[in-house]
């Protein structure tokens, strides 16, 4: 039986209008939705065993906070269901491939979404090592 390594992926959402029992109540929704997503093997609440210095926790998991396992060729999946699902509320992600290496991408809007879903996809390759400089849909000009 062939393996895939799977892609680790923590989704943190923030939205500044919901307390933090809102906050967690809205993972908790959304953790059975983000398992039935094509590709994600597994997914579950993020344990608080390494709770960094900001992040609040209750109940052994850290608010706010799920994780899944995605099979690295259906991230694609992942990243259109969050999208249309929090198009326009801040998300925070990170990314970890088997061999460690990591990424953390933040979108705010539908544009921002595809975006981080490109540099993931990129980092999943590994095949873009450098930026593209023809400055189209650039959003750093400084005039």
């Amino acid at each position: 039986m062939a393996t895939t390594s799977n892609v680790q992926v923590t989704i943190s959402l923030s939205d500044p209008d919901l307390d933090d029992q809102e906050l967690q109540a809205e993972v908790e929704n959304l953790l059975p939705q983000v398992r039935e997503v094509d590709g994600v093997e597994e997914a579950d609440l993020v344990a608080a065993t390494e709770t960094p210095r900001s992040a609040k926790a209750l109940g052994g998991f850290l608010w706010g906070v799920l994780s899944a396992q995605v099979k690295p060729a259906d991230i694609k999946a992942l990243f259109g269901f969050l999208s249309d699902r929090f198009g326009n509320k801040p998300i925070k992600l990170a990314l970890k491939t088997p061999d460690g290496r990591e990424i953390k991408l933040e979108a705010s809007s539908r544009k921002e979404f595809e975006f981080a879903m490109q540099q993931a996809q990129d980092f999943l390759n590994n095949t873009k090592n450098t930026q593209d400089s023809n400055g189209e849909g650039s959003t750093t000009d400084r005039g």
